[in-house]
């Protein structure tokens, strides 16, 4: 039976934080129900599932990229090095990597491929949507904790209006990302009012 690892990120979007990737190999002998895209379930399911994926798997490993990977190769760069990371980091070898979107990362030298909305469609993927966007998560509310007045544990890191004004407000951290268009503007503001 050939060994399948399904490869999703989470967080490409926001303005702060890093961007996670999670693979997950799933055990056919302990099924889990309710695999769906991490974006459509509620909060307290992707959490569920999320410990209920960490104890049925075969293998899982949730990987990252930091802000300043992230501003020095480009979100994209950076979101395939996690991904990347994320394959090597596991303790089963799979035979074959599905990837959620259009892109496999060339780092990864296993046979591999992307499948489109495959986050709705193949359960490994699905499973590795949600481990990724749980940690991701988990991550933006402690940043929450250390900085508050930004709204991370709510808006997890998006532009949101809410964001956007608390960046206005209080400045930009060392988590944001600042090659991200908002960011990059409030930095040249900031600047071109010191002169």
């Amino acid at each position: 039976m050939s060994v399948v690892c399904g490869v999703d990120e989470a967080g490409r979007g926001p303005l702060a934080g890093a961007v996670f990737a999670a693979a997950v190999i799933l055990d056919p002998a302990r099924p889990i129900s309710g695999l769906a895209d991490s974006k459509v379930l509620s909060e307290a399911r992707r959490d569920a599932l999320a410990l209920e994926i960490r104890e049925r798997a075969l293998g899982w490993c949730i990987a990252s990229a930091s802000v300043e990977e992230i501003d020095t190769l480009n979100i994209l760069q950076a979101t395939m090095l996690a991904m990347s990371r994320a394959v090597e980091g596991l303790s089963v070898r799979p035979d074959e990597v599905l990837i959620d979107g259009n892109r496999v990362p060339k780092q990864i030298a296993l046979p591999a491929r992307a499948i489109v909305k495959g986050d709705a469609t193949v359960a490994e993927i699905s499973a590795a949507s949600i481990l990724a966007k749980t940690a991701r998560d988990a991550e933006l509310v402690a940043l929450d904790a250390q900085h508050p007045g930004y709204g991370f544990a709510r808006h997890k890191g998006y532009p949101t209006a809410e964001h956007l004004a608390a960046i206005e407000r209080l400045g930009v951290l060392p988590e944001h990302r600042k090659t991200f268009g908002p960011v990059k503007r409030f930095i040249a503001q900031s600047q071109g009012e010191l002169f």
